[in-house]
């Protein structure tokens, strides 16, 4: 029943030499890949609005400058993540740069809150495609938690499909999404340059405002600047490309680019003119909708696909989480099973866990994402930060050809994405104090597995001067409950292996048990060594072990080993097992961590 369910859900599996047909091509590399940051643009504009708010609405004219200087870091961080394509063609973004240029902690952290944002993007993007759904029907508000599970529920499944499976399925909701923005933006734009928008519902470009500051505009640019994510995710995914990887990589992140510029200025624009204020239960782009075209079929048809791109912008995460962290794993920071391949050939562990933290992440913060987007915000800007820093000592060691422009990009694009950092850390610690929890107690795991895995080499490797134990005999033990077939099938096993040193061990709680038990064994097995533990305490561990301790220091002497093998009985259906002690589990779970004795399990099979 689970692997018909698992097909069903999944599909059937994938053979290696398939690999190559789960690649990208430009089109739907775009909308896999791109998702995220093109979907920001549905919050990212409100974001500036709602710092300029806490001054009025007259302050609003200040969104236009500022979503300039969100556009020049948008150049500088598309323009260098070109540079990173090509110069780590092999993937891992901001990890490997920062690993490779800065050392290995700058890279841990990158990598560290790569991961983390990845979470937090999913877990923000299905927030907001939720806040759009309920903006349309706001009956459905009290249950956005339950409506944001259950999306990412679908995509964890879709994508556990595979790459170009769930791409195949993504790209025309994300088309759809640029069509709808820009058939929004091109009639705003239409109704501005016509006269049909009145002027006195925004202020005039240059209009002093009282009580502005410079620390009040770095704010408002900080917080846009979170339409940003997502520009990072096609460098970390450059092996989904279709051959030549890197070209295509670029080439869709030139495209991305575009878009997002286009996308976001316009949306800026709009509200500026057409006077909107942020408000808790309507999104932005809601009421620039409503306002361009009132409450008919094409107000909803942008606010589902608003919704839709929202929600799976998700898929970003998902495209690009599994990626970075083979790269981590493989470089033993994390565990190894996020390098294993799927059914799908996917990296369906880095996927389930995703899906999993994410939802959880959901349920924690009640599906409110104005309170997650700061933090998804820092932990994108860490790595921006540290990749362009990684790119700068790059060029400086190097110094190839044409070097300098090169390296005046990532000078520009490191000290804005650092003030804009710094900024998140001053005007919201509130909310992204748990940066200096999560990403302390990151570094720690990475290094405490690491450290696992160096030393788990060390031993493995045969030519460490660790001598092997030579083995020059064997004793078997084996705990036995009763006269059964159970028991006969362990003790014919064991014959084959050693029959001249074995020991049947058996453990009464009462001493009339003990006396017609040897009676019966003698009768059965007289071959074989019977030897009771009698124990007024029921307990068979216990006895068991210490007879265990006394034959091995006995065994050692002789350079014999001592193997446990303990008789199980498995029943023919699963729920049977609730009906029986299944003391052999417990005996072997006691024995299996100890290194001088050797344990195997005989098992029966019931046939009713």
């Amino acid at each position: 029943m689970i692997s018909f369910l698992k097909r069903f859900l999944i599909g059937r599996p994938l053979k290696s030499s398939e690999l190559g047909e789960q690649k990208l091509n430009k089109k739907k590399a775009l909308a896999i890949l791109s998702s995220d940051a093109l979907s920001s643009v549905a919050y990212g504009p409100e974001q500036i609005l709602i710092v300029l708010v806490t001054i009025g609405a007259a302050a609003f004219w200040y969104s236009i400058p500022i979503a300039l200087g969100v556009l020049i870091l948008l150049t500088a961080l598309i323009l260098s993540y070109r540079q990173i394509i090509f110069a780590y063609s092999h993937g891992g973004g901001a990890y490997v740069v920062s690993k490779e240029n800065l050392g290995k902690y700058p890279g841990l952290i990158a990598g560290g809150s790569l991961l983390v944002d990845y979470i937090l993007t999913v877990a923000v993007s299905i927030s907001a495609g939720t806040d759009a759904i309920t903006s349309a029907f706001p009956s459905l508000h009290e249950h956005k938690v339950v409506i944001a599970i259950v999306f990412v529920l679908l995509i964890t499944i879709l994508n556990l499909r595979g790459v170009t499976e769930s791409a195949s399925v993504l790209a025309y909701p994300v088309y759809l999404f640029v069509l709808a923005l820009f058939i929004l933006i091109g009639t705003g734009l239409y109704n501005i340059l016509s006269g049909n928008v009145p002027a006195e519902l925004h202020t005039s470009l240059g209009t002093p405002v009282a009580g502005i500051s410079l620390f009040l505009l770095l704010r408002a640019f900080s917080s846009g600047s979170s339409a940003l994510t997502g520009v990072e995710a096609i460098s970390n995914a450059i092996p989904n490309f279709k051959s030549p990887e890197a070209s295509n990589a670029s080439k869709t992140l030139i495209a991305m680019g575009v878009l997002l510029a286009v996308m976001f200025s316009g949306i800026v624009v709009l509200a500026y003119y057409y006077g909107i204020a942020p408000r808790a239960d309507v999104t932005v782009v809601s009421q620039i909708a409503e306002q361009t075209f009132g409450r008919n079929a094409m107000y909803y048809f942008i606010q589902g696909t608003t919704a839709l791109i929202l929600i799976l912008a998700a898929n970003t995460g998902y495209s690009a989480f599994p990626l970075l962290a083979v790269n981590l794993a493989k470089d033993k920071f994390i565990p190894r099973m996020f390098t294993m391949r799927g059914d799908r050939l996917g990296y369906s562990n880095g996927i389930i866990i995703l899906g999993v933290l994410s939802m959880l992440l959901i349920y924690v913060f009640e599906g409110k994402t104005e309170q997650l987007i700061p933090l998804y915000a820092v932990g994108v800007f860490i790595p921006f930060t540290l990749s362009q820093s990684g790119m700068m000592v790059k060029w400086l060691r190097e110094k190839p050809a044409g070097w300098v422009p090169k390296f005046i990009i990532n000078t520009v694009g490191a000290l804005i994405s650092f003030v804009v950092t710094m900024m998140f850390f001053m005007t919201k610690f509130t909310q992204v104090w748990p940066v200096f929890v999560f990403l302390p107690i990151l570094l720690l795991v990475f290094h405490r597995i690491h450290k696992h895995y160096e030393a788990i080499a060390d031993q493995l490797r045969i030519t460490t001067c660790e001598e092997t134990i030579k083995i020059e005999g064997n004793v078997i033990i084996v705990p036995v409950a009763g006269i059964t077939h159970v028991v006969m099938n362990s003790l014919e096993y064991a014959k084959s292996l050693s029959p001249q040193q074995i020991i049947a061990v058996y453990v009464p709680f009462e001493r009339e048990d003990e006396a017609v038990f040897e009676e019966k064994w003698r009768k059965w097995q007289p071959d074989v060594r019977l030897v009771t533990l009698y124990t007024p305490y029921r307990s068979i561990i216990q006895p068991l072990t210490k007879f265990i301790d006394k034959v091995n220091w006995k065994a050692a002497e002789l350079n014999h080993r001592v193997t446990v093998i303990i008789p199980q009985f498995i029943p023919k259906k699963g729920w049977h097992n609730i009906l029986h002690n299944q003391s052999s589990l417990l005996i072997r779970a006691r024995l299996l961590f100890r290194s001088d004795v050797i344990v195997t399990t005989v098992p029966y099979h019931l046939k009713k």
